[in-house]
């Protein structure tokens, strides 16, 4: 019988500070201890169903994680000449084809008559958060520079944290949970690469204003969603809010005036479907952990996309972090780990 084996990568400390292998080691590991870590904590009571509940959740948030730092590389990987946003509004609309086909299949689209009022209200708010915030995040970087204005809009996951504790309560172990999310701050801060301006300066300090409206609706966005989903299938509500983001997608698109856009085709337009899909997958897996789950951990786990985005580019683009990214993306993933426990 062949005997199958997988040698891990190796971190070798007595190597060169830029080692390659030595930082596909520290990717490697950093990438698997995570997951083991959160997947080890979530058994520990296996024998309850919160418990059982509790891994769905937590399995859900990190398959979210997976798929969005699988959609990162792909649209890299494949997409080189068609426009950003018309690549985003053209891979929502494949999010919402997937999204509304595993609703019906899995029979969890209810008649639009029996959704309640307010389970409709605030799914669409969350979609039209999600637009808004795209909206003013492109509004922001026609007038400022990209260096300023990124530090604002990710803070809006530190904000998700804090509006989850204060619309939901959830306040247990809430010391841990400051902990981590002063970590989780520092290190986005510490991962955003300073880069050299181009185009037109500044115009005044108006940037500041549309991107903290960027981050706090991006932050609405899951505090809205999770309320309205709670009357609904995970699935059903997130083909309803998606289809409002589609349309928020076309109105970017319409905004920034490319109604004269290329139509991709070929290997391009293949890799838009490819990864509209991974976006659906993971979409469709964020918004079951938000319902079941608790909002201040499950953001924080969605957000270790970055992690995965990091150890895809590593192994298929060969793109390195600087020593302080590394630093940053170190400090988020004890953050993400450190509220974990606190649940």
């Amino acid at each position: 019988m062949m005997k199958l084996s997988f040698q891990p990568p190796v971190i070798s400390f007595s190597a060169a500070r830029n080692s390659a292998d030595r930082e596909k080691g520290f990717l490697f590991w950093l990438s698997v201890y995570q997951g083991i870590y959160l997947a080890k904590y979530s058994m520990l009571k296996k024998n309850t169903d919160d418990t059982r509940i509790c891994a769905m959740w937590i399995t859900a948030a990190i398959l979210s994680s997976f798929f969005a730092g699988l959609t990162a590389v792909l649209a890299k990987s494949g997409i080189k000449q068609t426009d950003s946003d018309v690549a985003t509004a053209l891979r929502t609309a494949v999010v919402v084809i997937f999204s509304w086909l595993m609703a019906l299949v899995s029979g969890a689209m209810p008649p639009v008559s029996r959704i309640s009022a307010k389970t409709l209200t605030f799914l669409i708010l969350s979609g039209a958060a999600t637009g808004t915030s795209w909206l003013c995040y492109f509004r922001a970087l026609s007038i400022g520079d990209v260096n300023k204005v990124a530090p604002i809009d990710k803070s809006s996951t530190v904000l998700t944290v804090i509006l989850a504790v204060i619309v939901f309560g959830e306040t247990d172990r809430l010391a841990e949970k400051t902990a981590g999310t002063l970590l989780l701050a520092c290190g986005i801060l510490m991962m955003i690469e300073k880069k050299d301006r181009t185009g037109a300066p500044e115009k005044g300090h108006g940037y500041i204003f549309w991107a903290a409206l960027s981050a706090v609706s991006a932050s609405l966005t899951s505090v809205l969603a999770k309320i309205g989903i709670q009357d609904v299938d995970s699935n059903a509500g997130t083909a309803l809010r998606t289809t409002v983001v589609l349309l928020m997608s076309w109105i970017v698109v319409l905004a920034k005036k490319k109604q004269n856009f290329r139509m991709p085709c070929g290997r391009e337009l293949a890799f838009i479907v490819i990864s509209g899909i991974a976006t659906g997958a993971s979409w469709l897996c964020y918004y079951y952990a938000v319902k079941h789950g608790i909002l201040s951990v499950v953001t924080p786990i969605d957000k270790m996309s970055i992690l995965f985005t990091v150890v895809f580019s590593r192994i298929f683009f060969d793109e390195r972090l600087s020593p302080k990214a590394a630093a940053g993306l170190g400090l988020m993933t004890a953050g993400t780990l450190i509220m974990t426990v606190a649940m």
